[in-house]
């Protein structure tokens, strides 16, 4: 009945693109061999690393996160390398499983769902260790579970141990939406993507590398053709960058997201971030005073300002997406399995994307859809969550004036 219009996507990821970088991509195919499409494509590094807080050297891979993940693994390891994952959420286990898969000793060192990551845990396992981690990784935001873990913790754990290891971050849901400095920070490697934060259509990835990762590299036997940072990094010829035709239709859409960020400026994004991420967290506690609503992360310095993990206990949330959905056009992301952190059922957590190009209007209408759907469901509620995002949103415009 309400779902007539512009549907809201607020799902974490692909996230809602501007209208301009649509319109980059309406063109023809360029000449991939001399003139403005080799321009643009070498004016990205640049922004990429402005974006991205780092001095480091960027790669951009044709291809989704996993490409990314693959690619660091690839050229920092050799068979028979030891990683340490840090799990806080799916996507650091699906990153593990895949090192597993590539040759790479895996040791998971899980921290549930619904926490980061225990740094004196991580600190004394890395004293045990006998020099045979090679590599320490994590995701800086789960988006499965939302949270989000403390990078410079981690680092201070390496280095109260005195732990060679690799730190390696992945930052696909974070970067361009939470404060996020690697070189400050002692990140090695970064990991990120650009469906996310980025605002532009899935199939880029990046690596972003410090220089002791490309010590690693040095040695590393996994590196192939493909994926080698060496080529795409240093290569005379334009096209070794990409190890073949470039995709160029996402670096006009690249490029006009980036123009877009770095004229609201990256210090702004953030704070923009975490006053609509607030309002978010301030109706799903209000909803919950008097239902089954819940935050999944507790602690409000470990969640993503990027992304939400709603649990809705007994109550069915795949009905509540779905009503949200087809009645209102709201489209919220679904519960991700994983194993005993939800009960083994999916059905009772949902997700709010609020990364990337949102604004008040955009949250807030998610919520008045979701607070609609609570209505409309028959499902228990606090009254009063849409007056108390928007309160948050108040005092944040007041302390910023």
């Amino acid at each position: 009945m309400f779902s007539h219009g512009r549907d809201q996507l607020s799902i974490p990821g692909p996230s809602v693109m501007p209208d301009a970088v649509l319109q980059a991509m309406q063109r023809p195919s360029p000449n991939i061999y001399a003139g403005e499409m080799i321009d643009i494509a070498n004016s990205l590094y640049a922004d990429l690393k402005r974006v991205a807080c780092t001095d480091g050297d960027a790669v951009i891979y044709i291809g989704n996160g996993h490409a990314a993940w693959e690619g660091a693994l690839s050229n920092t390891l050799s068979r028979g390398d030891k990683v340490l994952a840090l799990a806080c959420g799916r996507f650091t286990v699906g990153w593990a499983e895949m090192a597993r898969a590539m040759g790479i000793d895996v040791e998971i060192m899980d921290f549930g769902g619904h926490s980061p990551v225990d740094n004196a845990l991580l600190q004394e396992r890395l004293e045990r260790d006998d020099g045979t981690i090679k590599a320490v990784i994590t995701a800086h935001t789960d988006t499965s579970t939302s949270v989000r873990c403390d990078v410079q913790a981690l680092r201070a754990a390496l280095d109260h141990a005195k732990h060679p290891a690799l730190l390696m971050m992945d930052c696909i849901a974070s970067l361009g939406c939470e404060p996020y400095r690697p070189d400050a920070w002692g990140v090695d490697v970064t990991v990120a993507a650009c469906q996310k934060g980025l605002m532009t259509p899935a199939g880029l990835s990046f690596n972003f590398i410090g220089p002791k990762a490309w010590k690693a590299h040095d040695k590393a036997d996994l590196r192939s053709p493909y994926w080698d940072w060496d080529s795409r990094v240093h290569g005379k010829i334009f096209h070794q960058k990409f190890c073949g035709t470039p995709p160029t239709h996402h670096l006009y859409a690249l490029r006009t997201a980036l123009d877009i960020m770095l004229d609201e400026g990256i210090e702004t994004i953030w704070l923009r971030h975490t006053a609509l991420a607030n309002a978010v967290w301030a109706a799903v506690e209000t909803w919950g005073k008097n239902g089954p609503l819940k935050l999944n992360v507790e602690m409000a310095e470990a969640r993503s300002t990027a992304v939400t993990t709603v649990l809705s206990g007994q109550t069915n949330a795949t009905e509540l997406r779905l009503w949200c959905e087809n009645n209102t056009g709201l489209t919220l992301g679904v519960g991700l399995p994983l194993d005993d952190t939800w009960g083994g059922k999916p059905d009772n957590v949902f997700r709010i994307g609020h990364m990337g190009h949102v604004n008040a209007t955009m949250v807030l209408g998610a919520l008045g859809s979701l607070d609609l759907g609570l209505k409309a469901c028959g499902i228990a509620h606090g009254e009063g969550a849409l007056n108390a995002a928007t309160q948050s949103l108040a005092n944040t415009f007041k302390a910023a004036q």
